[in-house]
């Protein structure tokens, strides 16, 4: 299993202010206990109810068999131990009998098997971590040349006690070292991971029957795909809170990821987005309440306590501990206070501006519009508001202010745009296209529809030349917009290859398939299933592709980690017929000619070469699985990487005739340059004016 999947199976995302995006298995608050855990009979009803909505509904109408159990087992596994920290070979082989059981089980028999493999890896998890306490009674040598292997996904399984040992007194080391470094005493740390291992092992005594239940029926769902989950009643609830956005928050989503709370987006409108210091990838370490609250230590905390921690009344600060997503092992903590509040639709709305291109002679203005998501506001337009917003609407808006004043090229930035709904994505494609198929949808019983644009008389808004600008986050009704305007023909597509989540969902509430009893009085959860797939008028899936870039331009997300095709169990790609569509004239040539231009241009843009070298040293740390345990290393690798930062940059800033900088300190990350979007106007600059070249008569020589 590749490792994107080996979290994602064991957690559920929250997002705050927004939508809770992946189901997961969780603690509960419930009293503290450590008597062994053992199937509900309600759940065996659900699972036979799930059974059911997956061999009728499900895209793929899997099956339910020996085959689907062995996959199930695998994921089940690697949802409890996916850095393979805890459990023993021997425990694995021993789950090896159940390999072709779990099938019947969920279809009508007692889950035990489930929870008895549960409670081994409980069990683990509690020996791990009590060794880990009597590995702090002695200040570790932090002299030694040694290192610890954090990423172990793709090692063997321990074969014995000693080797879990000897692997988790390194691990205990590490954490130490980490805190040694930011300059806490050896006290201070002991103090502080005393408290994180006590707390995972009080953890482990805190699950109920019902989170192992949707713990392992998320591992059966997320082997049919990644989008398919399942949600307990309480997680159920939860969803519905959030879905309402009746409390405050930050505006990002987060999910476990080993000991931390990792963020996995960022909501567009959202107090995160607004002051733009928190990234996807950057692990939450601490949390404290106001400016002068005391920091609490979150590492090993449960993903809900995390939550309640960040959460609170509108309008008041809470402070975020952070390790960077691109941080070294052992670098610095950042602090990041937030405003909580709620998604506002204004902050959500597409914005414009004018980037001017200073080219051959003449200033180029080139528009450019954000559009950070598909929204459409219905509670307004179903109370009649003929002046809904949308993103359609305030795009067409747009357009023509910046025509007002005057440009000679648009680009559309759909960076980061995760989708949104599917009405906005066709009707936003019509503002560039006259008429015609937009995409096709087929459901699970292979029937096809096409969706058209839903105004094919009105004229287009814009017919100047267009660059959509994405990158790996781009999805879902980012991709369908981008893949008509690549598929038409209507403009160049520049970036990163977008992520390919070209699957549709359908959300089951059980409580209204199943009868109540008096054991199941908080209802029967609900079921996320994937019915059906999306496809490009050409007939080919954006499913798993994606949609590949005309002009490519380097990223620092990293498509080996981000988007469906590292998932292993993401449906495949394929294609149906093509639909009738009016193409573009080709814009091949073209295409081949900006891409000459670009590329000549980088060679000199100290901007560019600036984000290809921090694009380097940040996949040769991202390389590493392993960290040196000698505290001298450690700090003077620290401090030869903040040197080639600063070297970096202030090759940047001296190319540029810019004062250079004593400190990395000094650098106001506003002022950096956005280089992507910069690359994508000077593209569009040079497409005007081939058109503009193109429009001038040939002159004839006259001859008296």
């Amino acid at each position: 299993m590749r490792k994107i999947d080996r979290y994602r199976n064991k957690a559920w995302a929250l997002t705050f202010g927004l939508l809770l995006v992946v189901p997961a298995l969780a603690a509960t608050q419930d009293a503290i206990s450590d008597q062994p855990l053992a199937p509900l009979p309600r759940h065996e009803n659900i699972g036979e109810t799930i059974t059911h909505f997956v061999q009728r509904s499900h895209y793929n109408h899997t099956a339910v068999d020996d085959k689907l159990s062995s996959d199930v087992l695998d994921r089940y596994i690697e949802s409890l131990d996916g850095n393979r920290m805890y459990l023993l070979a021997s425990d694995v082989e021993f789950f090896e009998k159940y390999r072709y059981k779990l099938d019947d089980m969920v279809k009508s028999e007692p889950l035990d098997a489930v929870y008895e493999m549960f409670e081994i890896y409980r069990t683990r998890v509690r020996e791990r971590y009590e060794y880990a306490l009597t590995t702090l009674e002695q200040e570790p040598d932090f002299q030694v040349e040694e290192e610890f292997q954090f990423d172990r996904s793709e090692a063997p399984w321990a074969t014995t006690t000693a080797e879990l040992d000897e692997i988790w007194r390194k691990r205990v080391k590490n954490d130490a070292l980490r805190h040694i470094l930011n300059d806490d005493t050896w006290e201070e740390t002991k103090e502080l991971l005393d408290k994180r291992y006590n707390r995972f092992i009080r953890r482990m005594s805190q699950f109920n029957s019902d989170d192992v239940f949707e713990g392992f029926m998320n591992a059966f769902a997320h082997t049919l795909d990644p989008h398919s989950s399942y949600l307990s009643p309480r997680n159920s609830e939860e969803y519905r809170i959030q879905m309402s956005l009746s409390y405050f928050g930050i505006g990002a989503s987060l999910q476990p990821d080993e000991d931390y709370v990792k963020v996995i987006g960022i909501i567009p409108g959202g107090p995160a987005a607004i002051d733009g210091k928190l990234s996807p990838n950057d692990l939450i370490t601490g949390v404290a309440e106001g400016m002068d609250g005391e920091i609490v230590d979150v590492v090993g905390w449960r993903l809900e306590d995390v939550v309640d921690l960040i959460r609170g009344p509108g309008d008041t600060v809470v402070r975020l501990q952070v390790l960077p997503a691109d941080a070294l092992p052992g670098s610095s903590e950042k602090i990041i206070p937030l405003t909580r509040g709620q998604v506002k639709l204004e902050e959500q709305a597409a914005k414009s501006e004018i980037v001017t291109v200073p080219q051959d002679g003449r200033e180029w203005r080139i528009g450019v519009i954000d559009v950070p998501s598909f929204y459409r506001d219905y509670r307004a337009l179903s109370n009649g508001d003929k002046d809904f917003t949308s993103t359609t609407r305030d795009v067409k808006r747009l357009i023509g202010e910046l025509e007002e004043q005057g440009i000679d090229g648009l680009v559309m930035d759909l960076r980061g745009n995760g989708g949104g709904h599917l009405t906005e994505a066709t009707a936003l494609s019509g503002l560039f296209i006259d008429n015609g198929p937009v995409v096709q949808l087929r459901n699970a019983s292979g029937r096809i529809n096409r969706l058209d644009d839903p105004n094919p008389i009105a004229q287009v808004a814009y017919d100047g030349p267009l660059a959509v600008l994405v990158d790996r986050f781009s999805a879902s009704a980012s991709e369908i917009f981008a893949a008509a305007i690549q598929d038409y023909a209507r403009g160049v597509i520049i970036g990163q290859q977008t992520f390919g989540k070209g699957t549709v969902q359908n959300l089951y509430s059980l409580d209204q398939y199943m009868k109540p009893d008096k054991e199941s009085e908080d209802g029967f959860g609900q079921l996320t299933l994937t019915i059906g797939k999306y496809y490009r008028v050409t007939g080919e899936s954006t499913q798993h592709r994606g949609v590949n870039p005309d002009i490519a331009l380097p990223s620092a997300i990293d498509a080996e980690q981000v988007g469906e095709s590292v998932r292993d169990s993401a449906l495949p790609w394929d294609t149906i017929d093509t639909a009738r569509f009016a193409r573009g004239e080709p814009l091949d040539d073209t295409i081949q000619t900006l891409i000459v231009k670009q590329g000549e241009r980088a060679k000199n843009d100290p901007n560019y070469q600036w984000l290809v070298g921090g694009i380097q040293e940040f996949e040769e740390v991202r390389a590493r699985d392993t960290v040196s345990l000698n505290i001298d290393v450690r700090r003077e690798e620290r401090t030869q990487e903040l040197e080639r930062r600063l070297q970096r940059e202030n090759e940047r800033r001296k190319a540029l005739n810019l004062e250079p900088l004593e400190s990395l300190e000094d650098m106001d990350d506003d002022e950096l340059p956005d280089v992507l979007l910069r690359q994508a106007a000077d593209i569009v600059s040079d497409m005007a004016e081939m058109r503009s070249v193109k429009r001038v008569p040939a002159q004839t020589a006259s001859v008296d």
